[in-house]
């Protein structure tokens, strides 16, 4: 059974997931955590869980998802896995970050590169690659399908989904990941993302005013 801890890091409010299973084996997804107390709020709870972090994952790689990467990265000896056509917004941090107040901002190194179709394994658990443009270039979710949960970034929020006015952005190509991606999945599906409560995807068809299904 996979298990999800969501941590609630900087100022945009932005979810950090800690995806676990029985096995005691973990990723790290978005990691947010930018001051000390959160780093250290996240550490406690992988310590106190007894867990073993085998993977660092961004949906995409806007400021506020990415802060933590470089500490993440440095603490559990791992490394970074994205989709290739994040690398512009991934290396545009270097600017944006310090402008947003994050002048001590570090990036980790991309190494792993995943596109739809690929799957990520730790521990027991699968999870499946979606590609979902229109927030982010590159931006990706994932798909537990056994427990029918989506770790679903900056692409449909609880009566809303991700700003398409940020470079790279497009209402057009979001709405169609959401029509073909999402809404094409079983409506008891959990979507959990990087900002704000969880939804389902009956619920977003049903009463989402900017995508309906």
């Amino acid at each position: 059974m996979m298990h999800i801890e969501v941590f609630t890091f900087n100022p945009f409010q932005e979810n950090t997931l800690v995806l676990s299973d029985d096995s005691g084996a973990c990723v790290i997804v978005d990691p947010g955590c930018f001051e000390d107390h959160e780093k250290a709020e996240l550490q406690a709870y992988v310590e106190e869980k007894g867990l073993k972090v085998e993977g660092l994952l961004n949906t995409h790689c806007h400021v506020d998802h990415v802060l933590g990467n470089a500490w993440v990265a440095r603490t559990y000896g791992v490394e970074l896995t994205m989709h290739r056509l994040d690398l512009p917004t991934f290396k545009a941090n270097e600017v944006v970050a310090p402008q947003y107040g994050f002048a001590a901002y570090e990036a980790a190194n991309p190494v792993h590169f995943v596109d739809e179709g690929d799957q990520i394994t730790f521990g027991n658990t699968t999870l499946e690659i979606f590609f979902t443009p229109g927030h982010a270039p590159g931006h990706i979710v994932f798909y537990h399908r056994e427990q029918g949960v989506v770790i679903g970034g900056d692409v449909l929020f609880r009566g809303s989904i991700g700003r398409t006015d940020l470079p790279g952005g497009d209402f057009d190509t979001l709405a169609a990941s959401i029509r073909s991606k999402l809404y094409t999945l079983p409506e008891e599906v959990v979507v959990y993302p990087g900002h704000g409560p969880e939804t389902n995807i009956g619920f977003e068809k049903q009463n989402n005013p900017f995508v309906k299904g």
